[in-house]
């Protein structure tokens, strides 16, 4: 699943790309053909993201939302590509069209389900860089839920994915099954200040890139490859790049979680 710097990013690029003149849309699939010609025509606003959700406002009131969730792609193509028949939506403008296929969800909605939608959701580190670190700090430290399912619950904290969460817990050398009531407030801010780091240069540089210099060996660029990228996430059974440990897989909120039993502990150890 998309995490939240490739929502932003797609939210950028889709803005630049659209916002210049009428939008055709159609559903080559079928099943958006009633939402498509809501916005057929007409010219977007703007488009923006919070957490893994996008966002597009159109001069007739109407907001397109998408969210991806674990299979969905929202691609760019040279407009005289032929959309298949998985294409969810199609937006095309006089030289070039984006294509949408197997969102989680697809729909079209007034300002009040906007604004219904948003108030579920957690601080954005994207949207609010360290001006979130309080509303993070207030839910992680209310909550006996373990770090691990805590970090990928959107309404604690907005564009927190799998990948991100091994990585943030093990830059702050902290295990998974820790819950965020054991944790300090200098611990939840350090959690917070992490993320907004690691998200921002996840925007920048559109894939996400954890190591350090230190730990890498040499500096850090977007170009490092992926097998030399990240500390922990899908590493299990291999070195850890800080201590002669491991890395062990583990579940967490029903999926995998990679961490390192020396380098990360309990609030006691």
């Amino acid at each position: 699943m998309p995490e939240g710097h490739t929502i932003h990013r797609l939210a950028a690029d889709l803005e630049k790309d659209l916002s210049n003149g009428p939008v055709t849309a159609l559903s080559p699939q079928g099943r958006f053909s009633d939402g498509a010609s809501l916005i057929d025509g007409t010219h977007m606003l703007r488009s923006e993201a919070w957490g893994k959700h996008l966002f597009c406002w159109w001069e007739n009131g109407h907001i397109l939302h998408i969210h991806l969730g674990l299979i969905g792609k929202f691609r760019k193509f040279d407009l005289h590509h032929q959309p298949s028949e998985t294409v969810r939506l199609r937006l095309e403008t006089a030289s070039v069209a984006w294509q949408l296929t197997g969102p989680q969800t697809c729909s079209v909605i007034d300002e009040d389900e906007w604004a219904y939608r948003i108030s579920k959701l957690g601080p954005d580190p994207l949207r609010l860089g360290k001006r979130g670190g309080k509303e993070f700090c207030e839910n992680i430290l209310s909550t006996s839920i373990p770090l691990g399912a805590a970090l990928l619950n959107q309404q604690f904290i907005a564009g927190i994915g799998n990948v991100y969460r091994s990585e943030i817990l093990f830059l702050n050398g902290i295990r998974p099954d820790v819950s965020g009531k054991e944790l300090t407030l200098k611990q939840a801010e350090e959690i917070w200040d992490t993320t907004v780091m690691l998200l921002r240069k996840g925007k920048a540089w559109n894939r996400i890139v954890t190591i350090t210099p230190e730990d890498h060996g040499s500096r850090v660029t977007k170009k490092a490859l992926d097998e030399n990228a990240l500390y922990v996430y899908k590493r299990g059974g291999l070195s850890c790049r800080r201590c002669s440990g491991f890395i062990t897989q583990s579940t967490s909120a029903g999926r995998s979680i990679w961490y390192c039993p020396s380098c990360q502990k309990g609030t006691n150890a």
